[in-house]
């Protein structure tokens, strides 16, 4: 049984070597196309499952709470910035610049998770309260995979 913190952290370590292969890259290449793809929807779903799941959790217990919002916060801004690199040519410098602003506000985001968040996590969550929250974590990802695109419809309508 996954605990739901190494789920979360293996998802963070892929996306750290999703990161690294398309700053490796360059230009509009198969390589960093089919790693950006992986990266945006890999991304998007395990934002909305940890906040489903782990950050609900998180946000229930008063000294969480501040962790949570400011976390929460982040993912917003790591999506607004990820739509905005799904809207650009990948082969313009441009591009590279958000991306690269993407990497840097992304690693910074879950080394803080993993190092700050985690550990006060596990101060105010008791492991019989939180168990089975990574089988959950990862059977919400899967669902959020699927409502991707639903989700960027809706939000261009708004």
């Amino acid at each position: 049984m996954t605990d739901i913190y190494t789920a979360i952290k293996s998802d963070h370590e892929r996306h750290r070597q999703l990161l690294d292969t398309i700053g490796d890259t360059s230009g509009d290449s198969a390589k960093r196309r089919e790693a950006w793809d992986e990266l945006y929807h890999d991304v998007k779903s395990h934002a909305a499952a940890e906040e489903e799941t782990f950050y609900s959790k998180l946000i229930s217990k008063t000294w969480g709470q501040d962790s949570a919002r400011h976390s929460v916060h982040e993912h917003q801004q790591l999506d607004d910035i990820m739509e905005e690199l799904n809207e650009m040519d990948m082969s313009e410098g441009a591009w590279l610049e958000k991306f690269k602003k993407l990497d840097h506000d992304y690693q910074h985001h879950i080394d803080e998770e993993e190092d700050e968040v985690f550990g006060r996590a596990r101060k105010i969550i008791d492991d019989n309260e939180i168990k089975g929250y990574g089988e959950r974590f990862l059977k919400r990802k899967e669902e959020e995979r699927a409502l991707i695109a639903k989700k960027r419809e809706d939000s261009l309508e708004d």
